[in-house]
């Protein structure tokens, strides 16, 4: 595993605490506004940045993520831009970075170029949420060349026969996506996450994360009691989107949102 984030999750562990994993959609709504966001996140106290690549078509994302990358498009952001974002956020932190992408866009690159030039800006790992692990030979091969940690995501629906090969291909953690469908806040969680998460941990020594969905301090809490860590994303976007052409109201509605999330020790675990 890529040490930062075997850290991350280490630290939190010995305090006795799930890791908090924030996402935002890299250059939305513009390059500067977009760094100026991640460092309020990672001034808030979140373990690990996942950064999503804008995409032209984004098949997993729900309506607030897809025009978040609109956004992000349409400011100017290329993958070679976004390498610039994580340079930049390199400049002042040591925070963990994933690259939350598609497929798509490693390929047209190559697997190999794009792994060097990732692991070079300063990406600690990639999830690549639409490629199968059993597809993903080369990518795998050019993640472990340059250093790169894999994530993988597992569904409610995934077969129990099918998580030795997904655990088997992660080298960073393990995503478990808590509900059908795509991203986006929801008034309530899954009743089975314990259960799935106790399940993917029979198959892997790697810490298991949960996302899709989570919005309040108390979802937070509910993974938190089951999950290696919390992945948060809409609630967070949501912060961009609904303060458009207002860069300090972005950053304190940010801060703001972070609180919230994690109020009342939300991420602390009872478990042993």
């Amino acid at each position: 595993m890529s040490s930062r984030i075997a850290q991350a999750f280490a630290r939190a562990k010995a305090e006795n605490r799930a890791a908090f994993v924030a996402y935002l959609c890299a250059g939305d709504p513009d390059f500067e506004t977009s760094l100026e966001a991640c460092r309020s996140l990672i001034e808030s106290g979140v373990d690990v940045l996942e950064l999503g690549v804008p995409f032209s078509d984004p098949l997993a994302d729900g309506l607030t993520n897809q025009l978040a990358a609109q956004r992000a498009l349409e400011s100017g952001m290329t993958s070679e831009r976004v390498l610039e974002l994580v340079r930049a956020i390199r400049r002042f932190s040591e925070v963990p970075i994933v690259f939350y992408t598609y497929y798509n866009l490693v390929f047209a690159q190559g697997s190999d170029l794009y792994a060097e030039k990732a692991k070079a800006a300063g990406v600690d790992g990639l999830l690549t949420l639409d490629l199968p692990p059993e597809e993903a030979a080369e990518h795998l091969a050019a993640c472990e060349k340059h250093g790169l940690a894999t994530v993988f995501i597992v569904a409610p629906t995934t077969p129990d026969e099918r998580l030795d090969i997904i655990c088997g291909a992660t080298s960073g953690f393990v995503y478990y996506v808590s509900r059908e469908g795509v991203t986006g806040e929801q008034a309530s969680m899954s009743a089975d996450i314990a259960g799935r998460v106790e399940a993917i941990k029979q198959h892997t020594d790697r810490p298991v994360v949960v996302g899709f969905g989570i919005s309040n301090a108390q979802h937070v809490s509910t993974v938190a009691q089951a999950a290696d860590g919390v992945v948060v994303g809409s609630a967070i976007v949501n912060c961009i989107a609904g303060n458009l052409g207002k860069p300090d109201q972005i950053q304190a509605a940010l801060r703001e949102k972070m609180a919230m999330l994690t109020a009342d020790n939300a991420l602390k675990q009872s478990r042993k």
